[in-house]
């Protein structure tokens, strides 16, 4: 009898992870619910079965069956109700596009990632992968779309049966990373307290946050297609050119990867009212047909030579053009990415791809045990052919901010100390792609450039930064807890990436006296923090493990983050796969 008292206490303690973590696997993909007939789970002596007619009564009417009233005890009615959305919650994903990305090796590596909790009689994880992978195509065929409920009823078996102990394992994982992360944005809360004392010097500056609105020209747009005939590579460009009297100093955007020049429009129209030339390329989607998509994976290993090569083609052709010389200064270039587009600024600004470290976290062992999905795309670098050219620099670049970007093993400590110019890294605190301590936090440590600046976006995600796009391009809507704050990213980017620019590629030294901690606090807005620093070392992220920070009562407990987090990586790559094959 005690154990079950033991037991009662622990399951009232976790309630709502015990029993969505029974939904956890197939949840995590998006939202789905029903092909087999009830999902099992077990704890200890306790066996619970739930039958997915029981939750979709639930989900569609809010009817409590008497096969889930047994739990209710167990659950506060706010987290059923959130039970509720999550089954029902859909996102319209084409079975094709589906397909291809789950029979690529990503897909594989992201079902393995995803059947780690779920058990079956013959205890054989290929046949769980094989499972889920036709569960999620065949519900992504049904008129409302992908959603837990169809996934449920589309899996081909009559039990799913859930490894409690897997799913809090794996949780616990998820917890010690996002602690981490936690524990090192609070010392960087710290650092930018102490920096904002010593700059309070900003506070004479008059005006500080009209830079995000103030306009100073008018600019008009035009499209330019260049053919690059020795990589055949067609780079269809956005010029927004302003009026002046005299060439502007020239700003260069690298989108990541699923997007177009339409997703950053609004800071190119930012920009060039403020005097800068920006040039927005369309970077070519990697493959031409989804057959090829199978075989090839989402990301070619060419693209981390072909993106800043790109660059480089650009700005080599505006050159020998000469009615472009009258609006270009060419050689003052400044360079701005996100995500693959932020790997693409820090090699252009001279970071170096570094092989060694590449194969070393890129070990199959190393990689299977990691939760930093950007290694993914990372790892795909090794099959470049030619491992000695990895210097990709242009030295018209005078100065790189990359929002988001990926570095930890592309480049790693070597290559990033390769940097010749004044960077600034933006970072996400809820980016589940490219994650904030590993790929931001640590590396910008590693880099040994006087003038740097670490920006961090608090309860920003990887999407935040992202601009609506064109109707044509097809791209993936996502949903509105996967974009975050995006308001307010783009006016924190607009505000701070015009006096950067203006100081480090236009050469106006007054400018840089936005570029503190002080002037971070005064633009910044409650609904989404924004710390600034310009130092930072390993050896301090390695005992911040000291510092305590703010607990705050989540909705959703940890155990379910897992969820989320699968959640955000695999539609983040259907929709580079998206746009790729539209």
């Amino acid at each position: 009898m005690n154990i079950f008292g033991n037991l009662g206490n622990t399951l009232r303690k976790n309630s709502w992870p015990l029993f969505l973590s029974m939904l956890l696997p197939t949840f995590t993909i998006s939202n789905c619910v029903m092909a087999a007939e009830q999902v099992n789970t077990s704890y200890l002596a306790l066996k619970i079965s739930i039958p997915i007619s029981a939750l979709e009564s639930y989900a569609k009417s809010g009817i409590i069956d008497d096969k889930i009233a047994k739990y209710y005890q167990y659950i506060p009615p706010d987290k059923l109700q959130k039970l509720r959305q999550i089954l029902l919650q859909r996102i319209l994903i084409s079975p094709s596009v589906a397909a291809q990305f789950l029979n690529s090796p990503q897909g594989e590596f992201f079902l393995q990632r995803l059947t780690r909790a779920i058990t079956n009689k013959s205890h054989s994880s290929q046949a769980e992968i094989t499972n889920l992978r036709q569960a999620l195509i065949a519900a992504c065929a049904e008129p409302e779309g992908l959603n837990l409920l169809n996934l449920l009823r589309k899996y081909p078996d009559s039990n799913i049966n859930i490894d409690l102990a897997a799913t809090w394992q794996i949780s616990q994982q998820l917890q010690t990373i996002i602690d981490d992360t936690k524990k090192a944005i609070a010392l960087i809360q710290q650092e930018a307290k102490k920096e904002a004392i010593q700059q309070s010097s900003v506070a004479n500056i008059p005006h500080l946050s009209s830079l995000a609105n103030t306009t100073i020209t008018k600019a008009k747009k035009q499209t330019i297609t260049f053919f690059d005939p020795q990589r055949h590579r067609q780079l269809v460009t956005d010029i927004y050119i302003p009026d002046l009297p005299h060439p502007a100093p020239v700003i260069i955007i690298s989108h990541g990867l699923g997007l177009d020049s339409s997703n950053f429009r609004y800071l190119a129209d930012h920009l060039a009212s403020h005097g800068f030339a920006v040039i927005i390329p369309n970077h070519p989607p990697q493959n031409s047909s989804l057959s090829q998509y199978s075989q090839q994976q989402i990301l070619a290993s060419s693209e981390f030579k072909d993106r800043p090569l790109d660059i480089k083609y650009i700005l080599d052709q505006l050159e020998l053009n000469p009615p472009f010389h009258q609006h270009l200064n060419l050689q003052q270039v400044g360079i701005l990415g996100q995500s693959f587009g932020g790997y693409t600024a820090l090699a252009l600004a001279g970071a170096k791809i570094n092989f060694k470290q590449l194969k070393q976290d890129c070990h199959p062992q190393k990689l299977k045990n990691s939760w930093n999905m950007s290694l993914l795309f990372q790892c795909r670098a090794l099959e470049l052919s030619d491992h000695r050219n990895n210097n990709l620099r242009d030295p018209r670049i005078k100065a790189a901010i990359a929002i988001n970007p990926i570095s930890s093993s592309i480049f790693g400590k070597a290559g990033l100390n390769e940097i010749k110019t004044p960077i600034m890294i933006f970072s996400s605190s809820k980016d589940t792609v490219a994650p904030a301590l590993s790929e931001q936090i640590l590396p910008f440590s590693w880099i040994n450039h006087a003038q740097k600046y670490l920006v961090i976006l608090v309860g920003a995600t990887h999407f935040s930064a992202i601009g609506n796009s064109n109707p044509q391009s097809k791209q993936l809507p996502l949903p509105p807890e996967m974009v975050g704050n995006a308001w307010e990213t783009h006016h924190y980017i607009k505000t701070l990436s015009l006096p950067f620019f203006q100081g480090y590629v236009s050469e106006k030294p007054q400018y840089l006296a936005y570029l503190n901690s002080a002037y971070a606090q005064k633009i910044a807005h409650k609904s989404l923090e924004l710390n600034l620093i310009t130092s930072l070392n390993d050896i301090n992220i390695k005992s911040s493990h000291n510092i305590t920070y703010k607990k705050q009562n989540s909705p959703i407990p940890y155990i379910v983050k897992f969820g989320f987090w699968m959640l955000d990586i695999g539609i983040s790559i259907i929709h580079v796969l998206t746009f790729s094959h539209r």
